[in-house]
């Protein structure tokens, strides 16, 4: 399966959009590469793209400018979308970094042809309100992980959520997106591998 099939399996599933409504969208999409370590957003700059993560893992985190300490606030696997999305939507400067922590590829088009399919097209349109949804049901979990659940419980939301992460990621990464320190994570895993 192609890059682009991926995609449109995706949205067919995700959105309803159907292969004549993809096929208005195919001009726009472009393919792009990142090596680990390389950024998709930079903080305080605009978030023009929406990408469709095809291979690979991103995050998105913040900088304490006193400490230096960073932050993972969301992460981006396979076959879903990475995006800056308050800075998407409004094409205001991002409040963080969106950075590559593998080696990745994406599928991505920019926010004028996206708003260009949503004038043409009913199934687009749909996608971008399911779209804004999706992105508040995921800022909405990861507020409400910290507020009602306990580590444990955000943890096996993650493996759910990222099954692959972990033979991807480090684990000081997966820790700082948890809220917790690395000694907690690796306790957490012990006690669930024995159960």
């Amino acid at each position: 399966m192609t890059e682009i099939d991926k995609l449109q399996y995706a949205l067919q599933q995700f959105a309803g959009i159907t292969p004549e409504e993809f096929a208005l969208s195919t001009p726009y999409w472009k393919y792009k590469t990142y090596k680990k370590g390389e950024f998709y957003n930079l903080h305080r700059n605009i978030c023009k793209d929406l990408g469709f993560v095809t291979s690979g893992v991103f995050r998105s985190y913040t900088v304490n400018e006193e400490t230096g300490e960073e932050k993972n606030v969301f992460l981006y696997s396979s076959n879903g979308f990475v995006v800056s999305f308050k800075s998407f939507v409004n094409q205001i400067p991002c409040d963080y970094h969106t950075q590559a922590l593998t080696d990745a590829s994406i599928i991505y088009i920019n926010i004028l042809d996206l708003i260009s399919l949503y004038q043409q097209s009913h199934q687009w349109e749909t996608f971008g309100r399911l779209l804004a949804q999706e992105a508040f049901n995921v800022t909405m979990t990861r507020l409400e992980g910290f507020l009602f659940k306990s580590p444990e419980e955000r943890y096996l939301d993650l493996v759910r959520q990222h099954p692959d992460i972990f033979n991807n990621v480090p684990l000081y990464h997966i820790s700082s997106y948890l809220g917790i320190q690395g000694p907690s994570l690796s306790r957490i895993r012990k006690r669930i591998s024995r159960q």
